[in-house]
């Protein structure tokens, strides 16, 4: 789906809460959750926002004036795969007022809008395009086997002055983790990254 000569996106939620995972994890934000996803992997934990018919299509004068009321200083844009849509319009909007923004996406389409920070979590059924792994500031690989982790090699080879992080997929964070650990002590180039929002049960 894509909304390219409009204003208006599917939103599936917007809420203010504190980041829960990757390089700025713990940090206040006004999260803009757009509906629609083409990967569809296994262990997503937004599966409800695959169908973007399901939501309505809200303005980005909607969505803007949403943020403002937050006292938040920076939107995050996630899905869903929220690159699914054109985000030029929402993009320009909120950088008139003054908000920095970043977009957490899979990679595998053309980005479009101006981020500040782009975190790019690479799924296998759907890999990303290298042009993304190049753009990408922080790459977040999710780890749910001892596999996965030549994924996150394969994918970190691609990128250019990227932050590395490992993620233990949540439904066997208390199997994998250790194991993420030891393998960040042997390669220091990675970083590990876990899911504070679920620890401290906040959305």
């Amino acid at each position: 789906m894509s909304n390219k000569d409009t204003e208006v996106l599917p939103l599936s939620e917007s809420f203010y809460s504190l980041q829960g995972e990757g390089c700025h994890s713990g940090k206040a934000a006004f999260f803009v959750r757009l509906g629609g996803c083409d990967v569809c992997c296994e262990f997503c934990d937004s599966k409800s926002t695959w169908n973007a018919k399901r939501f309505p299509l809200v303005t980005v004068k909607e969505i803007v004036n949403a943020a403002l009321e937050s006292k938040a200083e920076t939107v995050i844009v996630t899905g869903g795969e929220p690159a699914m849509h054109n985000l030029d319009a929402l993009c320009r909007a909120l950088k008139e007022k003054g908000f920095t923004l970043f977009l957490e996406t899979a990679g595998n389409h053309v980005l479009t809008g101006e981020w500040d920070w782009i975190c790019l979590s690479p799924k296998l059924n759907s890999p990303p395009l290298l042009e993304n792994l190049q753009k990408a500031n922080e790459l977040k690989v999710i780890i749910k086997h001892s596999a996965d982790l030549e994924w996150a090699e394969e994918n970190a080879a691609l990128t250019d002055n990227c932050l590395l992080f490992l993620q233990p997929e949540w439904s066997v964070h208390d199997k994998i983790t250790g194991y993420i650990v030891d393998y960040i002590k042997q390669n220091p180039h990675w970083i590990l990254s876990v899911q504070l929002h679920k620890y401290i049960d906040i959305p």
